[in-house]
């Protein structure tokens, strides 16, 4: 019966080439430090990162070097400086977590590695079909090129022993803050999540909401970017310090949550309002709300540059990711929180129990009470309507 069974592994290896490499990914692999250029503004985050890191290294001999970054962005410009200086091995990027427009940029650019994903045995877990969620990054195909790791959901944190009924759209926004004059604001659109808060807004309020799939041109942006800045004038002067200062980022108006100074805040991550409630960040009274419609919802990707010097290490970390045990480590709320990437339908019994036996929490939202997920603008409109916002609304 063993011999049977070595038969047929050895006969599917053979069908799969990519798949009978993997030996020799692992091998090259191994004594590798992977430089994974990631945000390091997530302390729960960092934790994961800094465990993947050790576990890899046990099993594989693959150790991770965790580059934190205030801005993707930065990680992109080293690399396009490798290239420019004619570097193009040995490069100081392996792993970047990147999404949308620095993904495009990277991919336009020719700066990425791959296709692998296909590669990666653990890619048998994903739904790689054209159109889903794994498969598409802001909109742009992957063709490979980045391997999803987990997924995020715009949501709103407020604090119930405060308010009774948050806002049930985005439309009821200036109305909401009217009443409660100085109780909400936003992070500085500059910033990523003061930027998707302007995105949540405009997929509520265009005209053409399909549109906004597409890239945008200037006929496009005036047209459907309109009710935008109609609904933003009314929101501003009723926002915290008379919309006239911004806090930094999330983490900054999760504190003013805290405080007590404003009573909504926001983040990427359904999970982030218990995880900082059991932390003594926020206030047990903290609860989780998303507009009616739905709220804007994405995959992180991992990429690796085009010439990574650990690009055999990389992959292992991309693969690493991927287990069905390490995504509900990763989604256990005692650890990070974050839902997974897998397809359910795709998951052994022994998998699909671990991820029902995880625990859960008064402020953390079922995937039912989180609605439908509502796909990411194309690119061109977050740089678009950032920079239309600064010039608007700043001196």
């Amino acid at each position: 019966m063993l011999r049977t069974a070595l038969l047929s592994l050895a006969a599917a290896l053979a069908a799969s080439p990519t798949l009978a490499d993997w030996p020799e990914t692992l091998e090259a692999a191994r004594g590798q430090t992977v430089y994974w250029n990631a945000w390091g503004g997530d302390a729960r985050t960092n934790a994961f990162i800094a465990w993947v890191g050790e576990e890899t290294e046990e099993r594989f001999g693959v150790s991770v070097q965790h580059v934190r970054l205030t801005d993707t962005a930065e990680a992109v410009t080293r690399v396009l400086s490798e290239r420019a200086a004619g570097r193009d091995e040995d490069g100081s990027v392996d792993l970047i977590w990147i999404n949308g427009p620095n993904f495009l940029s990277m991919k336009e650019q020719d700066l990425l590695f791959g296709p692998f994903v296909s590669d990666l045995p653990n890619a048998e877990y994903l739904d790689l079909a054209p159109d889903a969620a794994a498969s598409l990054d802001f909109t742009v195909p992957v063709d490979g090129m980045e391997s999803p790791w987990r997924l995020a959901r715009f949501v709103f944190a407020y604090d119930s022993a405060r308010i009774d009924s948050p806002p049930k759209t985005m439309a009821d926004f200036p109305d909401w803050a009217a009443a409660n004059p100085g109780r909400f604001t936003h992070p500085a659109p500059s910033n990523f999540m003061g930027a998707t808060f302007l995105k949540q807004a405009l997929v509520e309020l265009a005209p053409d909401p399909a549109r906004l799939l597409e890239p945008t041109d200037e006929a496009a942006f005036a047209a459907q970017t309109e009710p935008l800045w109609a609904w933003y004038d009314a929101l501003r002067p009723h926002l915290w310090r008379g919309g006239e200062t911004f806090p930094e980022n999330e983490s900054v108006q999760q504190q003013l949550l805290n405080d007590g100074e404003v009573d909504i805040a926001m983040s990427f991550d359904p999970a982030s309002t218990a995880a900082m409630i059991a932390q003594g960040l926020l206030p047990e009274s903290a609860r989780v709300f998303v507009p009616a419609g739905g709220s804007i919802g994405n995959v992180s990707f991992v990429a690796i540059p085009y010439n990574a010097a650990n690009a055999e290490g990389a992959q292992v970390v991309a693969n690493f990711l991927l287990d069905p045990a390490v995504q509900a480590r990763m989604q256990n709320i005692e650890v990070m929180g974050s839902f997974s990437v897998l397809d359910p339908a795709r998951l052994d019994e022994e998998a699909r129990a671990a991820f029902d036996a995880l625990p859960t929490a008064p402020a953390l939202p079922t995937l039912e009470a989180l609605g439908p997920t509502l796909p990411e603008p194309h690119p061109s409109w977050m740089t678009r309507l950032t920079e239309e916002w600064a010039r608007r609304y700043t001196k």
